[in-house]
């Protein structure tokens, strides 16, 4: 019979480190709404660990995967990409990380794994598809695309007692804005807990799906604000987690057997300089602008001169980004790095079929940034024109990159 553990590690910082997520912000968390925490699933010999943080880079999750009990190509680390956390990642959006809270995350995110492999009892999995809670909308177009999958995992001992639950939804958790100061996992953690309320004892994982190009309906520019929004509160990241919980627990039942396996690939990404202006001239248009500019506005143009003068002069190599497959007795896991839209999850969602329960999910084993599809490069915004500078990279990843990944996660689901 299939073993199945989890376990759940505090990660939650003190009050006084810098938050990551949002250009706009740079006062420091004062302190704490709910328990940020790294929470890993084992079944069998595979696990995914996701951690209360916008993004763990390649090098970390590489010792994370080597560090723990189990085989390194059997584990995804993946971040919930939670704008309300600390600063995770080192080189990457903009404000520097403290050494011992990486350190801190690193472990955790280790023992979380080791906990789960320990508490490992037989299991019986079951899966259901919940109903689309309608909640995640396209922030570049209107009506645009969106991936309302819902997967449920449930993962019981044989007494019946549940050990997990296992769900993803793509929706940038970006409820709370740029003016929140207080530690959180922002609609995520009201997901968990409406569903750990639901089975107690249990642990619940949310994995954030391949939310690029989604939120509950503001632009990305509306973050480059610290002024307070009433629909980005609290209360409207409550409201929001409890209907997707909901919305997921409403699924039916469909019990599993068979096998669980691990397939890797890795992918070259290649670059392309979005911006056609000499960089001395770029420099001297942002500081002109920053005199007059709104203290957001002039928080992010900082950012950006500090950029152009000295990231963009670099000449990137490709960059190597990993792409996983996991198969729980016929549930697919594809992990997928960094900010994926959501035309790519639909397209590696195609193979399914519209009524199989699979996870897709971004923000795994590495977060380098926004992965637009080809037919993105047209509309340029923010995802496609600016978040690389934000990210500390000197140019956008090149067209077709994300059409390669996708090639990538079918020949995995493939066999191949």
């Amino acid at each position: 019979m299939m073993k199945a553990g989890a376990a759940v590690i505090d990660i939650t910082p003190p009050p006084g480190l810098a938050m990551s997520g949002f250009a706009a912000r740079r006062l420091p968390a004062k302190g704490a709404h709910d328990t940020l925490t790294a929470r890993a699933v084992v079944i069998g010999d595979t696990a995914v660990v996701v951690a209360d943080v916008i993004g763990i880079d390649a090098k970390m999750s590489a010792r994370i995967r080597q560090r723990c009990v189990l085989p390194a190509g059997n584990v995804v680390v993946a971040a919930l990409h939670n704008h309300g956390g600390p600063v995770s990642m080192a080189g990457r959006l903009g404000i520097a990380a403290d050494p011992t809270y990486l350190e801190r995350l690193e472990d955790a995110c280790v023992a979380a794994i080791d906990r789960a492999a320990a508490s490992r009892r037989p299991a019986t999995l079951s899966v259901g598809q919940g109903g689309d809670p309608g909640i995640a909308r396209n922030r570049r177009h209107p009506g645009g695309l969106v991936d309302a999958s819902l997967p449920l995992l449930r993962i019981r001992g044989v007494d019946g007692d549940m050990i997990a639950l296992v769900t993803a939804y793509a929706c940038h958790p970006v409820v709370l804005a740029a003016d929140n100061l207080i530690w959180t996992a922002d609609y995520p953690h009201f997901v968990r807990m409406a569903l750990e309320e639901a089975c107690p004892g249990a642990v619940a994982l949310f994995m954030t799906g391949c939310a690029g190009d989604a939120n509950t309906g503001h632009s990305t520019h509306a973050s480059i604000s610290l002024g307070a929004n009433p629909d980005r509160s609290f209360a409207a990241a409550e409201r929001i987690g409890r209907a997707v919980a909901e919305a997921a627990l409403a699924s039916t039942e469909h019990a599993l057997s068979g096998e669980v396996s691990a397939r890797n690939g890795t992918v070259l990404l290649g670059f392309e300089r979005r911006e056609h202006e000499a960089p001395e001239d770029l420099e001297q248009s942002w500081r002109r602008e920053a005199i007059d500019a709104e203290p957001a506005r002039k928080s992010l143009l900082d950012f950006w001169v500090e950029w152009v003068r000295k990231i963009a002069p670099i000449t990137p190599e490709p960059l190597a980004v990993r792409v996983t497959v996991l198969d729980w007795c016929g549930v697919p896991v594809v992990a997928l790095p960094g900010e994926i839209f959501a035309e790519t999850a639909l397209h590696i969602r195609a193979v399914f079929g519209p009524a199989k329960p699979a996870f897709v999910i971004g923000f795994a084993d590495d977060n380098p940034g926004y992965i637009p599809p080809k037919s993105e490069f047209g509309y340029g915004g923010y995802e496609v024109d600016e978040a690389h500078r934000y990210y500390g990279l000197p140019s956008t990843f090149a067209p077709g990159s994300a059409e390669a990944i996708v090639d990538c996660a079918l020949r995995l689901l493939k066999g191949d």
